[in-house]
Formats: C-alpha cells, sequence, structure tokens
C-alpha cells in the first residue's frame, strides 16, 4: 500500500474500528461488556466501533490490552492509524467541510485508496466523467438552492475528480454501469451532451476504465435503484475482490452517505455483478453511446442549415 494511502485519515479510522471490532468479537465480549470494564458509556464504544469517533492512544492502548492484542508491531500500526485518523481536520480543506455534503468528504479520500471502483448511473454521466460543461450544466440543473460559494466547491471538485482518481499513476480500475436512458435525458444543450458523449466514448478506451451500458429494453428492473458505487480497498483481483473490504456510496438529489454495512455493500455489489453482465460488452456499449453523439450532432447541423 502507498503512503498515499497510509496517510488518509478516513481510511486509518476505518482500519482501527474493523480492528477494534474484529478483537472484541473474537475475544467474546459484548460491547456492553467492554463498557462496564473500561468505565466507558455504552454511546462512546458503539460510536468508535461505527467510525463515528476517533479514538485516542489511551483508550486504543486500553482496549487492545482488554482484547488481548499484543503483537508489538500491530499495536504500533493501529496507534499510527489512531494518530492519522485524528489529522482529518488539518486533512480535509476547509471549504470541502463547508460545502459539500458530508458522504462525499468521505468519498473523496476512498477513492484514492479504492482498487476498483464499480458505480452505477441511472440519470446522467457520473462526475469524474463529465466535460466542463456538463459540470457547469448538472450545477446550474441540480444546484440552483446552493449558494455560489458551494457551487463554486463543488464544480471545482468534480473536475479535479477524473484527474486524481480515473487519470492519474496507480488509477483504480473503474467500471461504469450506465443506463441507456441517461444518453437521453438532455443535461444543457445537444452541443453539450454530443460532446459529453464523444468525450464518453473516448475515456472509455482508458486501459482502467470499462463502460457497460444496459439497454432500456433490458434494464427495468435495475432503473428501479438509485446511484451508487461500490469501492473496493484492498490489492486483489478486480474479478475476484468481493466485499470484505469495500464501502457503499449512494447520493440521491437531497443526500448522500457512505455505508460499510457488510449486508448493504455485498448486495450492492451483487446487484452490479449481475447487471454488469447482462449489459451490452463494451465495444456495443461504446457504438450506442457514439451513435447517440452523432444523432445529436446531426440535430445540430440540421438545425444551422448544414
Amino acid at each position: 500500500m502507498s503512503a498515499a494511502r497510509e496517510e488518509l485519515p478516513a481510511v486509518s479510522r476505518r482500519r482501527v474500528r474493523l480492528a477494534l471490532r474484529a478483537a472484541r468479537e473474537r475475544t467474546g465480549h459484548s460491547q456492553s461488556d467492554v463498557a462496564k470494564t473500561l468505565g466507558w458509556s455504552m454511546s462512546k464504544i458503539q460510536r468508535i466501533e461505527l467510525g463515528e469517533v476517533n479514538i485516542s492512544a489511551t483508550d486504543l492502548r486500553a482496549a487492545l490490552t482488554l482484547y488481548r492484542v499484543t503483537d508489538a508491531d500491530r499495536v504500533a500500526g493501529l496507534l499510527e492509524d489512531a494518530r492519522i485518523a485524528r489529522r482529518e481536520r488539518y486533512w480535509t480543506d476547509p471549504e470541502h467541510r463547508s460545502h459539500l455534503p458530508p458522504g462525499l468528504v468521505q468519498l473523496l479520500q476512498f477513492e484514492l485508496a479504492a482498487a476498483t471502483i464499480r458505480e452505477y448511473q441511472p440519470t446522467m454521466v457520473p462526475g469524474y466523467l463529465q466535460t466542463p460543461a456538463t459540470a457547469e450544466a448538472t450545477l446550474a440543473w441540480s444546484g440552483f438552492d446552493l449558494e455560489s460559494d458551494a457551487r463554486r466547491v463543488r464544480r471545482e471538485v468534480r473536475l479535479r475528480r477524473r484527474a486524481q482518481v480515473i487519470e492519474r499513476d496507480g488509477a483504480p480500475e473503474y467500471r461504469l454501469l450506465l443506463d441507456e436512458s441517461a444518453l437521453w435525458r438532455m443535461i444543457g444543450d445537444q452541443e453539450t451532451m454530443a460532446a459529453q458523449f464523444e468525450d464518453l466514448a473516448e475515456v472509455s478506451r482508458r486501459p482502467n476504465v470499462r463502460v457497460r451500458v444496459i439497454p432500456m429494453d433490458g434494464g427495468a428492473v435495475m432503473g428501479m435503484f438509485g446511484s451508487f458505487s461500490v469501492l473496493h480497498l484492498g490489492e486483489g483481483d478486480a474479478e475476484d475482490d468481493g466485499v470484505d473490504d469495500a464501502v457503499l456510496y449512494r447520493e440521491s438529489y437531497t443526500r448522500d452517505d457512505v455505508i460499510e454495512d457488510p449486508a448493504e455493500v455485498r448486495f450492492h455489489h451483487e446487484v452490479f455483478e449481475r447487471f454488469w453482465h447482462e449489459a451490452l460488452e463494451e465495444e456495443a456499449s461504446r457504438a450506442t453511446v457514439l451513435a447517440r453523439a452523432y444523432d445529436l450532432r446531426a440535430r445540430i447541423a440540421r438545425k444551422s442549415g448544414l
């Protein structure tokens, strides 16, 4: 794992909470037992294990002693993770804390640690792959209630994410499952959408990017899902990475959240995989996207009398 990954507070906090929960369960302690033995409130241990709060070095040592975690390297590693996790406030841009949804603030860190990202989008080309014109049109369409600073920050973050996630060295494998209806929804004008679909077809040729389209005549069930992403944080084979080290990000018009519940992550992972194998293959998907771009170009040409 790279040094950059090691220094992500959200990822470090996740490692600590998962390690503490696993150690507690391995030794047969209930949360109530731990709270009573260590003199903690139940809410404190629950919030630590949920990753809602950071744990101090003193409390971490006390918990590890109770759980009989004695390996010096293991203890040192968790203490370092706890130290990094407490630097969240210094790591996160103040403007991000003020103007981005809490789930997205966490997602920005998990993206940098991801080995594979699986994303389903039923309505539009996702933020990673949006052109500047589409990003602007999307914010104008969905962000009418945003203040100017919030809109500016979201625009800047959206446009940086392609370079930070898709185009950087060591980028994760990114799989996009796009509902065909997204090709017919106008965001901005015809020129904006034609350029967006041409760009999408081009970026889909990158070795780490795979795009598949779910035809409208075969994706009725999938169409009932809102957009979501499953980010696998491990180093394993993308075809066989499972959900043991994965998080789920769900986004709607008014809210977003990062979910680490294994059952929820597994469910969305399995839904994605089912429809991934039922969608059009990559070449057919690229042809479908380009056909829509050509149709829009033809419409533009007719309007201009060319």
